[in-house]
């Protein structure tokens, strides 16, 4: 009853805790490997993701640490392999829920979460293309006489994923 071999057979407490292990150690290094092959191209992943801010605010934005220009962009390419990973990642949580589910359950699982993922992406896409460009035309004038407008690094990129993941969420809205 332990081994969980066959098809159809219900698999203990423990071969469940071991194929959930295998299977989130597949989600690290997916993410791993990706995030290894961006790694290289971080600071320029980061220029792409400061353009909308850059066009309406040519004075740039600051580095308030000392780590700021190595951890930012890092931080940058570990969440862009997350998103790059992400159906690598679902299709792993769906191949250890899957065989507990009946075969109606499967059938409206399969477009959902593919809808879900695409509908995220472009949620993410219209924010960085549509949004953040109109924000900083419009933000900047806000600010006071007295004050420069230029945003920390890391301000800015928590700014901007926080955006992305608003606009991702919000766009996955028509699904429920």
């Amino acid at each position: 009853m332990a081994s969980g071999a066959e098809e159809g057979q219900e698999q203990g407490f423990l071969s469940h805790l071991i194929e959930l292990r295998d299977r989130l150690l597949r989600m690290v290094i997916a993410v791993g490997l990706v995030f290894v092959c961006l790694f290289p191209f971080a600071k320029d992943l980061f220029n792409i993701l400061a353009q909308p801010l850059i066009d309406q605010v040519p004075a740039g934005m600051l580095v308030t640490t000392p780590v700021g220009p190595f951890l930012v962009p890092m931080k940058l390419a570990l969440l862009v392999a997350f998103f790059m990973a992400l159906p690598y990642v679902l299709y792993q949580l769906w191949s250890f829920v899957a065989p507990g589910l009946y075969r109606h359950e499967k059938r409206l699982i399969v477009p959902l979460l593919v809808s879900s993922v695409l509908l995220f992406y472009l949620g993410a896409l219209f924010a960085y293309l549509v949004l953040l460009p109109l924000m900083f035309t419009v933000l900047p004038s806000f600010v006071p006489e007295v004050a420069t407008y230029s945003p920390d690094i890391g301000s800015y990129l928590d700014f901007v994923m926080a955006i992305f993941m608003a606009f991702g969420i919000g766009f996955e809205m028509p699904i429920a």
